[in-house]
Formats: C-alpha cells, structure tokens, sequence
C-alpha cells in the first residue's frame, strides 16, 4: 500500500484502513459482490460522480479512475455517460489488469453498451452488450436490459431519457439477461422473461403473469465462473406509464432469484415470491459457488436474518439463530465468519449517519465492528438514490476489504486489511 495514503483512524478501527482516493471527492467503488481491485492487486478502479447533491441527467458524463495502489497515482482513463449514483458505470476487471469493463451510451442512439479497456496501454475495444457483472474467469459479460433497470429503481442501470426506455408487460420473450463474449464482443440474450418465469425447476407459481410489468435487475456469477445468479422485479400494470416503482409504491414490488448456467442450461428457482414476500435484500454467492447468501425475514413478523440457500432452491435456513441480517453481507471461505454493513436506517446502525463494517463469528454467535464509518449523506433523505452504501467488497486473494463512505463531505474509498481478523 502506498506509504502517503492517509490512515483513516476514526472510531478506533480494529484493523489497518487507508483512505484511497484522498485528493478528490465523489469517488465510489461499484458493489459488494465485485472486486475492485485488479487481478494482480496493484490496480484500484473507482468512479469519479461529477457532482454529489443531485441524479444525473441524460448525456451527463462521470470518468473511470484507476488508482495505482503501489504509487498512489491516481488516473481518469475514460468518461461516460453510462452511469447511475449507485454502482457508477458498473465497473468489473476482467481475468488480468489488461482488461477493464465498464458502460456507456451512444447519446445519438441512446444505446447501451460496454467498452473493454486496457487500462495500462489504453487501448479499448466495444461490445455488444452491457456489463452488470464479468465472469471472474474473463470470458463473459452478464447484464440485464441497462434501459429497463431504472423502471423498478433509479440508482442503477444508465440514464437515458425516460422516453427511451423500453417498456414490458408480462412475462416477454423479447427481453431478459444478457451475455457478451469477451474475445468477440458478440452479445446474445442468455434467458428471456419468458424461459424464467415458465422453465425454471421449480417454478415461481405467479398467478396471472401477463398482469405484470417484469424486469431483470441483479446478475452475478459465482466465483467458479460456471453458474449465474439472475434477479427478477415485478409490479402490478398500472394505468399510466411509470418508470419509477421505487418511488412511487416500492412495497408492491415483487422479486426472485433464479440460477442459470452460462450456457443457459440447468435453470433452478433458488428464492422465489413466497420468501420475498415477508422481506429481504442483497444476495450474492458463497465460496462454494452452490450456495446463495442473504438477508431474508424467515418467519411472520420475525427479524431479518443471515440465511443461506442452495442454487437449485433447496435448503433454505438460517446461517444463525440469533444472530441479524443486515446491508450486504459475504461469506467468506470457510464459512464460518460474515462480513456485512448496514444501512442507516437498520436497527444496527449508530443513529448519527455511520454504520459498522461487521465482522460476525457464525460459530462463537458474536460480532465485532471491525471499522465504523460515516455514510449518510444531506441529500438522501429527499432523494433515495443519493445515499452511499458501504458495500465491502474483497479483493481476489480474500484478504483485502474496499468500501465507500461520506468523509469530509464527499464520497470516498477506502480499503481495509483484514489480516489479522483472519482464521
């Protein structure tokens, strides 16, 4: 770690942290499923918002920042209009530090689409499609329709204008996921609306499906690269159009969590309706690549809980009986300790606009607050999408943590190590 990176010391944190980008503001990684740090772990790819207090508007450009972990420099290696406030410009490294993926718009067309780029040489190259998510092995780009994400919630997808955003009633097979081969650029849709809400094992049991406006959301593979998780969002029709559901009546919204291979087969409801229903969010892949983590309410009127489940929809539980859910939370190898955050809102957080990084010992049933950072922004009480999420994330070698927080004003990255916290 570059020895000028400032140490971040508030709060008395229980394992080294630095703060990454401590020249400029307005920098987030992207989630906390997806490593930002290079594959060889020199590299850290951050987004730079132009501006903090307001959404984008369509055509507006934020830049792709790469920091060198070893020097401190800090670069702007491209700018985009293929961005939102949440997950930026949905920036993944491919299998080396010579390949870099990230979204941006043809403003003439109000198309979508992925650069691949070498950040070291800075040659690029276009895709076909979009990336939510890169196949850690570097051979795919995963992405549900970028046009259509912000219908269910803004904050994420691209900003086009809101007339060119596509529009679906029911379960189409005109739209779905989509997955890009890196070496050709060439995109083709993986599994349609259709395929996953009447082909998956077991099925979602939807009652009048064609009474929905259906959208892809999250996607992610697991580490082995051979599976996919795709997430689905619904809402009743309603008479006008609307492209916010978030906004308007968020609670009508319904989900599911289907699996897929890359190659389309082997499609599996893991979390379907019935268990979203009570409550829950952010799931992503254990280790193992079988099994999906996340917080879900278990039982009417009970706490939100650390639950596991497996691919194919079976043996859904809780990781621990007492123990709450929160944020996004991972497991790590081993499965025996979860490191999750929480939003400011949750009964977790410390009621003045910061949260814990939580490092919880599934099999001693007790926690500790490995770092505690601030994170409320003053716009998002008005404005949803303008709060910042911690969202830690590690790095390939399973050592280093990166999260965001609000300091000082602005939006800043910082990365932990966990060494010492370690098994």
């Amino acid at each position: 770690m570059f020895s000028a990176f400032p140490r971040y010391l508030e709060h008395d944190p229980q394992v080294p942290v630095w703060c990454v980008t401590p020249d400029r503001g307005g920098a987030i990684h992207r989630f906390f499923d997806t490593a930002p740090i290079s594959p060889s772990g020199r590299y850290l790819a951050v987004f730079r918002l132009p501006f903090e207090d307001r959404l984008p508007e369509p055509g507006e450009k934020g830049d792709v920042c790469v920091v060198d972990l070893q020097t401190g420099e800090d670069r702007v290696v491209a700018q985009t209009c293929g961005w939102e406030t949440q997950l930026g410009a949905n920036i993944n490294w491919g299998d080396t530090d010579h390949a870099l993926y990230f979204n941006d718009v043809d403003t003439q067309t109000w198309q979508p689409f992925a650069w691949q780029l070498d950040p070291i040489t800075g040659v690029k190259k276009r895709m076909q499609g979009t990336v939510y998510h890169a196949s850690p092995d570097g051979r795919y780009l995963i992405s549900a329709n970028m046009r259509t994400m912000r219908r269910t919630q803004p904050g994420y997808g691209v900003c086009i204008p809101t007339d060119k955003m596509q529009h679906f009633v029911g379960p189409t097979k005109d739209d779905g996921f989509y997955i890009t081969d890196t070496t050709s650029g060439e995109s083709r849709i993986l599994a349609t609306i259709h395929d996953l809400f009447f082909c998956a094992n077991p099925d979602m049991s939807v009652e009048d499906a064609n009474g929905f406006e259906i959208y892809g959301f999250h996607s992610k593979f697991n580490a082995q690269s051979d599976r996919l998780m795709l997430s689905l969002r619904w809402y009743p029709k309603r008479s006008a159009d609307q492209w916010n559901m978030f906004q308007d009546d968020f609670r009508a919204v319904d989900y599911a969590w289907l699996t897929i291979k890359p190659d389309g087969s082997d499609m599996h409801c893991a979390v379907g309706p019935a268990y979203w229903k009570r409550s829950g969010h952010h799931a992503t892949w254990f280790p193992d690549g079988e099994h999906i983590s996340m917080n879900l309410q278990m039982e009417d009127q009970g706490m939100l809980a650390l639950v596991r489940a497996k691919y194919d929809g079976t043996d859904i539980r809780k990781m621990h009986e007492t123990i709450p859910g929160s944020g996004h939370p991972t497991v790590i190898p081993g499965e025996r300790y979860v490191l999750s955050d929480t939003y400011i809102y949750e009964p977790i957080a410390f009621g003045d606009g910061s949260v814990p990084l939580r490092w919880i010992d599934l099999e001693q049933g007790r926690e500790t607050c490995a770092v505690r950072i601030h994170s409320q922004t003053p716009q998002q009480e008005a404005i949803g999408a303008l709060r910042v999420d911690p969202h830690p994330a590690w790095d390939r070698t399973g050592r280093f943590v990166t999260f965001n927080g609000f300091v000082n004003g602005t939006r800043r990255v910082f990365i932990a190590d966990f060494q010492n916290l370690l098994p």
